[in-house]
C-alpha cells in the first residue's frame, strides 16, 4: 500500500460569495476545513451586499489560511500546491481569493491551480465516500445554482444537461423567507419550519414540469411568485398565514421538481451514480426524498455531510489535489476571476510557461 504521504498535500481557497473558506487535504482525505463566514454582515441586508463579502475576505485571509495549516499539523513549505476558485461567483470576492493564492504560490514557489466553484462541489464527495465514480451525475443546488452535471473526469470532463433559467433554487428560499420574515439566510430556517407543517397543505406548481418543457432545466420564479401571493392574499384577508404550512408545501415544491429531473436525467443517461451538492444540499427533505426516489431506481445516492454542501476550502482543495494527481497544468501567475466562467472548465490552465520558473522562486523561499 502506497504511503499516504506521497498523495497529493494541497491548500485550498474558497472566496466565491460570503464564505472565506481554506481547506487542506491530502489526497482525498480532509486534513482541515477552516470557514470563515460573513453571513451576519448581510443578514440586516437580505441578502450578500458583494463590497462587504469583498472587505471581508480581505480581513479574513490570512488568518483563515493560519488556522487551517495549524488545524492540519502541516507547514506552507510541506504544500503540493494551491488551488483556489477562480469562478462563478461575485467579482470582487473571487479577485480577493485569487490574489492571496498568488501571492502563496510564488511566496512558496508551489504551483497554483485556478478552479471552477461548481465542479469544486462535485469532487468535494470525495472527501466523504471516496473516489468518484466516472461517469458521475451531479445535482448542483445553491443560492445561485441550479443545475445538473455529468463528469466523465472532474478534471476536465463535466458537460452541463440542465440548469435554472431564473431563480435558483436557494434564492428561492431566500425570497420566501424574507416574504415570511423568518430572515436570512433563508434555506435553513425554512426547512427547520418545514418539519412542523404539512408538505400537502398548498397545492404550489411545479415549474418546467410539462410534457413539452425542457426536461433537465429549472425554473423557480413562478413557484417564488405563487407563494408570494398567496401569502399576500391571506394577509389582505385578515387572515393568519400558517407559517409551518406555507414553508412545507414549498420546500416539497421545490424538492420535488429537483429530485424527479436528478433521478430521470439518471435514467436518461444511464448512470448509476448521483452526487447532490452545494448549499441546499443540506435540506432534510431534499436529502429523504432523493435517497427513497434513488432507491426506488436503483440508483446510489451520494450526499457529503451537510458542512462540506455549502462554500468551504476543503471542495476546492480537493478539487486541486485531483489535478496534481492527474497531472493537469497548473494556471499562469496572471490567472484572473472569471464571476462567468462555465463548468465546461473544471479548471483555468497555464497560458504561458511561467511556472517552468517554480523552483527558482523556491530555493528563495519568500514565505516565513
Amino acid at each position: 500500500m502506497a504511503d499516504s504521504r506521497d498523495e497529493p498535500l494541497v491548500l485550498g481557497i474558497e472566496t466565491s460569495c460570503d464564505e472565506t473558506g481554506v481547506g487542506i487535504v491530502r489526497g482525498t482525505t480532509l486534513l482541515a476545513d477552516a470557514v470563515a463566514s460573513s453571513v451576519d454582515e448581510h443578514a440586516r441586508f437580505g441578502g450578500v451586499v458583494p463590497e462587504v463579502a469583498s472587505r471581508a475576505h480581505l480581513e479574513a485571509m490570512v488568518p483563515t489560511i493560519d488556522r487551517a495549516l495549524k488545524e492540519a499539523g502541516v507547514s506552507a513549505r510541506d504544500l503540493d500546491g494551491i488551488a483556489v476558485t477562480a469562478g462563478p461567483g461575485l467579482a470582487g470576492a473571487l479577485l480577493v481569493g485569487v490574489s492571496a493564492a498568488k501571492a502563496y504560490a510564488y511566496a512558496l514557489g508551489k504551483p497554483l491551480y485556478g478552479v471552477n466553484h461548481l465542479a469544486s462541489h462535485i469532487c468535494v464527495d470525495q472527501l466523504e465516500h471516496g473516489a468518484l465514480p466516472e461517469p458521475t451525475m451531479a445535482l448542483l443546488v445553491s443560492g445561485g445554482h441550479s443545475s445538473l452535471l455529468l463528469s466523465t473526469d472532474i478534471t476536465s470532463d463535466v458537460r452541463p444537461l440542465g440548469a435554472t433559467i431564473d431563480d435558483a433554487a436557494g434564492e428561492a428560499f431566500d425570497k420566501i423567507a424574507r416574504v415570511l420574515n423568518l430572515g436570512f439566510p433563508g434555506g435553513p430556517v425554512i426547512d427547520r419550519y418545514a418539519r412542523e407543517g404539512d408538505p400537502d397543505a398548498i397545492a404550489f406548481p411545479r415549474g418546467l414540469t410539462g410534457p413539452r418543457d425542457p426536461a433537465y432545466d429549472f425554473s423557480f420564479s413562478g413557484l417564488k411568485t405563487s407563494v408570494a401571493r398567496w401569502i399576500e392574499a391571506k394577509r389582505a384577508a385578515g387572515e393568519e398565514v400558517p407559517v409551518r404550512d406555507v414553508a412545507a408545501s414549498f420546500q416539497e415544491a421545490v424538492v420535488d421538481v429537483l429530485t424527479r429531473k436528478a433521478v430521470r436525467a439518471c435514467k436518461d443517461e444511464g448512470v448509476d451514480h448521483l452526487m447532490i451538492g452545494g448549499g441546499v444540499a443540506a435540506n432534510t427533505r431534499l436529502r429523504a426524498m432523493a435517497q427513497e426516489r434513488c432507491e426506488a431506481a436503483g440508483i446510489r445516492l451520494r450526499v457529503p455531510r451537510p458542512k462540506l454542501c455549502t462554500d468551504n476550502g476543503a471542495m476546492v482543495a480537493a478539487l486541486g489535489a485531483e489535478m496534481v494527481a492527474r497531472n493537469r497544468a497548473a494556471s499562469s501567475w496572471d490567472l484572473s476571476a472569471d464571476s462567468s466562467l462555465p463548468v465546461t472548465d473544471p479548471h483555468v490552465p497555464g497560458t504561458d510557461h511561467s511556472h517552468d520558473h517554480v523552483h527558482e522562486v523556491s530555493k528563495e523561499n519568500l514565505y516565513s
